[in-house]
C-alpha cells in the first residue's frame, strides 16, 4: 500500500524529532550544558508543534472536503479539530 504523500511527510519529521530526542539523551549524558540542552529541547518542541498542525490541518481540509451530513455534526467536527490547535 502506497502511503499518501502527506503521511510520507509526518513520518520523516517524526523520525528527525525522534533523532533530536536522542540526540539530547546523549547531551544529557555527556553532562553538556544546560542552555545547549533546553536550546535543542526547544527546536524539538517546535518541531512537534509543527506536526501537530500539519495533522490539525488534514483534518480540517477532510472536514470540508468531505462534510457530514448531519450539519451540528460537521460543527462540532470542526470545533474539535480548532479545539486542538488552540490547546497547549
Amino acid at each position: 500500500m502506497e502511503q499518501k504523500p502527506c503521511n510520507k511527510q509526518l513520518i520523516n519529521r517524526l523520525k528527525r524529532a525522534e533523532g533530536q530526542v536522542r540526540g539530547i539523551q546523549k547531551m544529557i549524558e555527556e553532562e553538556k550544558g544546560c542552555m545547549d540542552v533546553v536550546t535543542q529541547l526547544s527546536a524539538v518542541r517546535s518541531s512537534i508543534d509543527r506536526i501537530m498542525g500539519m495533522v490539525v490541518a488534514e483534518n480540517l481540509t477532510q472536514c470540508f472536503e468531505h462534510p457530514l451530513e448531519d450539519e451540528q455534526a460537521q460543527l462540532e467536527r470542526v470545533q474539535q479539530a480548532i479545539n486542538m490547535i488552540i490547546k497547549k
